[in-house]
């Protein structure tokens, strides 16, 4: 099969909304007017519950994983490296999904998906330091950053391919550029943490407005 035809797939499955699913199908709702508005399995948790979330986590890790560790077995090409490409696809599908007017999460359940294909210790690794942080400070937005970090050095610090470390290294920047609201808000001390109040933010009340607006202007919705 011709790659470009995979990496167009790639795309198309990863920009499925699980999580808008989720809302829709448990409780009739639209995740992008509730919570922080996003898309991911995070907001999920905030809003539906656990038990909602998990399987919406697990599927965005597939999300990534699929396509990175099967579509090159698939293609027309013997060039290895067009499952970094595959990966990349299914990443921006979730963060820029086509079936939600290019909104979505922020990649790291599905990016972790990808490197769970290619560098599954690393990924291990980044899991440990994601639930380190989470039980020391009760936000996922520093579990998520810090994970994202030291896989990328991580990456940097094996013998794997230099193609690879550069993917990391970039996934990493994007989910920190991704959470620059959150690390904004850490730094004011307004981040919400699991187990305690949620404090109302102007940006995250800016997004469900946005969006509320948006569906009511757009006939379609």
């Amino acid at each position: 099969m011709n790659p470009w035809l995979l990496v167009a797939a790639a795309y198309l499955w990863g920009a499925i909304p699980a999580a808008y699913i989720a809302g829709r199908l448990v409780k009739g709702i639209d995740l992008r007017r509730h919570g922080s508005g996003n898309l991911g399995a995070t907001n999920t948790f905030r809003v539906l519950g656990a038990k909602v979330a998990a399987p919406v986590m697990v599927f965005d890790i597939l999300k990534g994983f699929l396509p990175t560790h099967f579509f090159q077995h698939w293609d027309s090409s013997p060039a290895w490296e067009w499952a970094l490409a595959y990966g990349v696809a299914a990443i921006v599908g979730h963060v820029f999904s086509i079936y939600m007017r290019f909104r979505g999460g922020k990649g790291v359940a599905t990016g972790a998906g990808v490197f769970l294909a290619l560098a599954p210790l690393a990924v291990g690794v980044g899991l440990l330091v994601w639930l380190v942080v989470l039980r020391a400070t009760r936000m996922v937005s520093a579990g998520s950053v810090s994970a994202a970090l030291v896989v990328a050095l991580l990456l940097l610090l094996t013998p794997v391919e230099r193609e690879v470390q550069l993917l990391g290294l970039g996934i990493a920047l994007f989910i920190v550029f991704a959470h620059r609201g959150n690390l904004g808000r850490i730094a004011r001390g307004e981040e919400p943490r699991f187990g305690g109040p949620r404090p109302a933010h102007p940006d995250e009340a800016a997004v469900g407005a946005a969006a509320v607006t948006a569906d009511a202007e757009d006939p379609t919705a």
